[in-house]
Formats: C-alpha cells, sequence, structure tokens
C-alpha cells in the first residue's frame, strides 16, 4: 500500500516500514563510524526496546559492542492490509540487520510490566544466554497495571502547587500561544504517575532476574531520566513527572545494595532534551526543543539518540579505567552539552524574542517537524513515499 503521514495532536496515526528500516540503518552506521566500544557489553536485555532511547540503546550494543540482545516492548504488530506501529517496524528493521551482521536479536512483544513478561523474558535469558551483563530499563507508557494489586495507574503531566503558565507552540501550525495548565488536585495524581513513571518496575525487574540467576558478575543496569532547564520546571522536574523521575533516582542505591555480591552497579542517565512521542506531548517543551536546537547545532554539539546512546557507552559506562563519571547525585549527566551555561544562556534570551512571526527565523521548528515525522518513518531521505510499501513487516523472532 501507499503510506501517509495521518496526524492527530502529537500523535501520528500511521508508520512507514520502509522509513523504519532506514533510520535504523542511519544509525547502525554512525556506531559503526565510532569504532568498537572497548570493553562494552556481550549480552544485553532493552526494556522498553522499540523507539527513541531504548532503540538507540539496543542498536548501540549491538554495533557498537558486538552484544547479543533482548528486547522488550508493547507494539502493534503488523498484518496484511493493517499498519504496524512505529516501534514494531523499527524492531523489526533492527532484527533484520542484526541477523544479517550475524549478532544474536531476539524479542518480546507484551505489557513489560507483567510478571508474565518477566518470566517469558528470563526463560529465553536462560535458555539462550544464560545471564545478561547490562539491562536498559527505557519503558513510557501512559498507565500501568500493577502486577501485585492488578490496580490501574495512570500518569498525569500537570505542575504541583499552582497553575502553570507560559509560551508553547503548536508545531504543525508554527503558531506560537500561551498556555496554562492547572496543578493537580491531589496527591493520587502524584502517587499515580510515580507508580507508572518511578523506579518500583525497574526494582522488580532486577529482583526477579537475580532470583533467577540471569545477572552476570559484575553486571550494570542504567534507567533514564531527565533534568532540563528551570523554565521547564514547573512542568517538568518539579511537577508530577519530577516526582515519579525522583522516585527512579532513589531506587539506584537500592539497586545498588541488592547487586553488591555480583559487583554490580546501577545508574540513572541523565539524557538530552529531543524529540519523542512522549515529549512532543508536554506543553512548552517543543519550543524549547526546536530554540534548543537551533542554537545547538549552530554550534556543532546537536546530538540525537544515537549520539547520546553511543556516547553514554563509551565515555561513561564503559570506560577504559573501568570509572563511571558522575555528577553529585551519583546521577551519570550526558545532558552536559544541552545544560552548558552559553547554550541555556542564548536559548533563554530567544525564548523571550519569540513569537509567531519570528519563529522560523529564530528556532530550528522546521528541524522539530522533520523530526517527528522521522520517529515515524516518514521524511526520512531516500525514500520515496509515491511507491507501494509492504505494510506487512514482521519482527523476525516473534511468532505472528
Amino acid at each position: 500500500m501507499i503510506i501517509q503521514p495521518r496526524t492527530r495532536g502529537f500523535i501520528c496515526l500511521t508508520a512507514h516500514p520502509d522509513g523504519a528500516l532506514q533510520n535504523v540503518k542511519n544509525q547502525i552506521e554512525y556506531v559503526k563510524s565510532k569504532g568498537a566500544i572497548k570493553n562494552g557489553p556481550k549480552s544485553v536485555l532493552v526494556i522498553g526496546a522499540s523507539t527513541g532511547f531504548g532503540l538507540s540503546s539496543r542498536i548501540a550494543t549491538a554495533f557498537g559492542s558486538g552484544a547479543a540482545t533482548i528486547g522488550v516492548f508493547f507494539e502493534k504488530p503488523a498484518s496484511e492490509g493493517k499498519l504496524g506501529t512505529a516501534g514494531w517496524y523499527n524492531s523489526a528493521a533492527f532484527e533484520k540487520e542484526a541477523h544479517e551482521a550475524g549478532l544474536y536479536a531476539k524479542s518480546i512483544n507484551g505489557d513489560a510490566f507483567s510478571d508474565e513478561v518477566k518470566r517469558q523474558t528470563i526463560d529465553l535469558i536462560k535458555q539462550d544466554l544464560g545471564q545478561v551483563d547490562l539491562v536498559v530499563y527505557s519503558l513510557a507508557s501512559p498507565r500501568r497495571t500493577h502486577p501485585k494489586t492488578g490496580v490501574v495507574h495512570s500518569s498525569v503531566l500537570k505542575p504541583i502547587g499552582k497553575p502553570y503558565t507560559n509560551k508553547t507552540v503548536d508545531f504543525h501550525t508554527g503558531i506560537v500561544s500561551e498556555v496554562t495548565i492547572a496543578p493537580v488536585e491531589n496527591d493520587e495524581d502524584i502517587l499515580n504517575t510515580i507508580a507508572v513513571m518511578g523506579g518500583e518496575d525497574w526494582k522488580f525487574w532486577i529482583q526477579d532476574l537475580k532470583a533467577a540467576g540471569a545477572l552476570a558478575d559484575g553486571v550494570k543496569t542504567v534507567a533514564y531520566s531527565y533534568i532540563g532547564p528551570e523554565l521547564t520546571f514547573p512542568i517538568y522536574r518539579n511537577g508530577t513527572i519530577g516526582k515519579a523521575k525522583n522516585d527512579l533516582e532513589a531506587t539506584v542505591p537500592v539497586l545498588d545494595d541488592l547487586l553488591k555480591d555480583l559487583n554490580g552497579k546501577s545508574y540513572v542517565s541523565v539524557n538530552k532534551a529531543l524529540v519523542t512521542q512522549s515529549s512532543s506531548a508536554i506543553p512548552v517543551v517543543p519550543l524549547y526543543i526546536s530554540l534548543l536546537y537551533k542554537v545547538m547545532k549552530a554550534k556543532g554539539t546537536h546530538e540525537g539518540t544515537i549520539e547520546q546512546m553511543q556516547r553514554l557507552l563509551a565515555e561513561r559506562l564503559y570506560t577504559e579505567n573501568g570509572t563511571v563519571p558522575v555528577d553529585s547525585e551519583g546521577r551519570i549527566r550526558i545532558d552536559d552539552w544541552e545544560m552548558a551555561d552559553d547554550v541555556q544562556a542564548e536559548v533563554a534570551q530567544l525564548w523571550k524574542e519569540t513569537t509567531t512571526e519570528n519563529l522560523s527565523q529564530i528556532s530550528d521548528i522546521e528541524g522539530y517537524r522533520k523530526e517527528f515525522f522521522n520517529l515515524f518513518g516518514f521524511e526520512v531521505d531516500g525514500i520515496d513515499y509515491e511507491k507501494e510499501a509492504n505494510e506487512n513487516v514482521q519482527v523476525p523472532s516473534i511468532e505472528s
């Protein structure tokens, strides 16, 4: 079928398998161009492996370190006459390329919060790999069915204490406007957001993997977080999401204690602001990213997810001397180029000046739009979108 993008707000309802394949190939070529990651992982579990940082983590470990990878995700499969999700096509593309390169790669499609998927994953590790030496936790979901209580928790994106008013942009139309976001009305919203996006499920995974003997001696595990500038604090770091991220970071010493007898370590990596399905949904953030991209591209310091993950692995998690550099709170800071004083000063000045009329001149709103559509396999260089595409692409290791 001929596949074109159809959008509703910050969601693209369609995905293109050929664009997804080219995106994955481009990321692979970047990783190869950087050379092998010395002392990198050899058997990797990526939880939340189909898009964004999780997908790039899988690509970087496989093609930068030659690692066998197992990816866990929850995506809609493709079938004859019906499109799969972008994450499905990304995973199909990754497995195709990994298998052609002689790399082990298998995937599990299901609810990663569930005990059933945890058991299924552990069984696959034990059967095929024995143990894993790196566990990447990169889940992004709006809701979670708690595996112990059966309660469905839904996260909310709200400030705490008082309303938050600031500029935002509709990246489809380029209209800059003012938005006011009402604060949470009760603590239950905060607790639900923590239940979905905090550290409990990460802890459950590590506990279950360890109990099953599926973690190698010296194992490392990393989860992803974000801090950002003061500009976004009310809606992000000081809001409901920030409470969840605080909980995620507070899980690190718990996991360190759990992994002590395996000489293992856990980390939270604070990553750069990038165009993702999640970030597109947060008011204010698309405008901030558009300005950030303009500044960082001019300075030659802009990175996408694959550049971030390659640098995380090669320059943070697997350094030649074995030391993992962290900040005063024990976090890996791969957002260091974004948070540089000169970058933030320029973004702050542009923020004051931004209007609908000058947006295209002082921001990289076109780059933002392109990256948004790239997430779904559209507007990828080299793809002819007027040609018929095979929508029924399968992930090789998953039986349909």
